[in-house]
Formats: C-alpha cells, sequence, structure tokens
C-alpha cells in the first residue's frame, strides 16, 4: 500500500513536471482605439509565431495616415531593423517609445503627450524572414486612433470589472468548500482503512 507522504510527492513531481513543459501562450489583442489629449497612448501589435518561425530575422515598420488627410501618402513614423529601433524625424519625434516583448511577438508602441493632430490611421507591418528557403511571413494591422479631450466612462467596462472580482470571490470560496469536502472524506477513508471493524 502507498503512503500518503509518497503519493504527495508523487503529485508534487507531476505538478512540477506540467507546469515545467507548458509553454507561454500567444493571444492576438485589439488595440485601444480612444486616446486621451496629453496622455500616453499604446498602440498594441502581435503577431504570434508559429513554432518554425521561433529562429527568424524580424522588421518592423509604423506608418501614420491623418484623418484629414487621407490624399497624402502615409508617414513613416517608427523602424525596428538589425536590432536597432530608430524613430523617425517629423511630429513624433521622441514622443514614441518601444513597447515590444523580447521575442518580438508583440510590437506594440506607445505615443507619449497625445496631441488632436495624431488622430488618425496607423499601420503596423511586421516582416518575418527566415535562414532557409521558406518565403517571409507578412503581417499588416491598422488601427484608426481618435483622440478626446477627456475621457468617456465606459459602463460595460465598470460592470465587467465588478462581475470579475465577484466571480473571483465566488470562485475562491466554492474551492475552499471543495477543499475541505475532499480532506473529510480522505480523513474519513483513512479512519475506514485503520479501524478492523469495516
Amino acid at each position: 500500500m502507498v503512503t500518503q507522504p509518497r503519493v504527495q510527492l508523487i503529485t508534487l513531481v507531476l505538478l512540477l513536471l506540467v507546469v515545467h513543459l507548458g509553454q507561454p501562450v500567444c493571444v492576438d489583442v485589439p488595440s485601444e482605439t480612444e486616446a486621451v489629449l496629453g496622455k500616453s497612448m499604446l498602440l498594441t501589435c502581435i503577431f504570434c509565431m508559429k513554432r518554425e518561425e521561433v529562429k527568424s530575422k524580424t522588421h518592423v515598420d509604423w506608418y501614420f495616415m491623418p484623418t484629414n488627410e487621407r490624399d497624402l501618402p502615409k508617414t513613416h513614423i517608427y523602424k525596428y531593423d538589425k536590432h536597432m529601433l530608430l524613430a523617425r524625424d517629423g511630429p513624433f519625434k521622441d514622443r514614441l517609445t518601444w513597447n515590444g516583448s523580447v521575442d518580438f511577438q508583440e510590437v506594440s508602441i506607445q505615443i507619449h503627450n497625445v496631441t488632436f493632430n495624431d488622430s488618425g490611421l496607423y499601420e503596423c507591418h511586421v516582416m518575418r524572414e527566415f535562414k532557409d528557403f521558406t518565403p517571409p511571413s507578412n503581417f499588416m494591422k491598422n488601427i484608426t486612433l481618435k483622440v478626446k479631450e477627456k475621457a468617456t466612462n465606459n459602463a460595460a467596462a465598470l460592470y465587467s470589472e465588478i462581475m470579475m472580482y465577484v466571480l473571483l470571490v465566488c470562485l475562491t470560496l466554492w474551492l475552499l468548500v471543495e477543499m475541505v469536502y475532499c480532506y473529510r472524506k480522505i480523513s474519513k477513508s483513512d479512519e475506514q482503512a485503520e479501524d478492523p471493524a469495516y
């Protein structure tokens, strides 16, 4: 018969093995589209890699086209190439910072001190090149940004946040009840195993 400490040790080893083998997951999240005047704004761009794309060379370009000037060509505002980040000259000079991940699945940028002139269409272009004969992998994402003077109250976001906390409390209580129930069942089975009358 297997003893209780031995079962706990085996369970712990299996749990550590599962946690160790777990891989981080990439999820494409839509970018926010409303910025507040004078604040910072994160333009989210995520291009998840496939397993075979892990060893690739990544190039990232960000472009901007103002809302009221759709006839003009888009402006190249930010570039990542050969491990160098380059903010272009122009209205975004010294106001853009890189907010991407180390593995370049997230290639987001942040605009600081947002102005009304920052309203418009932003394009995120990502290209991954490979050493072998695999064709390059390309991706483009459009983000239409609107700049407002004040932040708007989003009732749906408030309700969803409240519901999230309510669910966290309820699930924690449910887990506690389940743990007590399981503990009592195990204790009862241990008592029955030790009692020769059963």
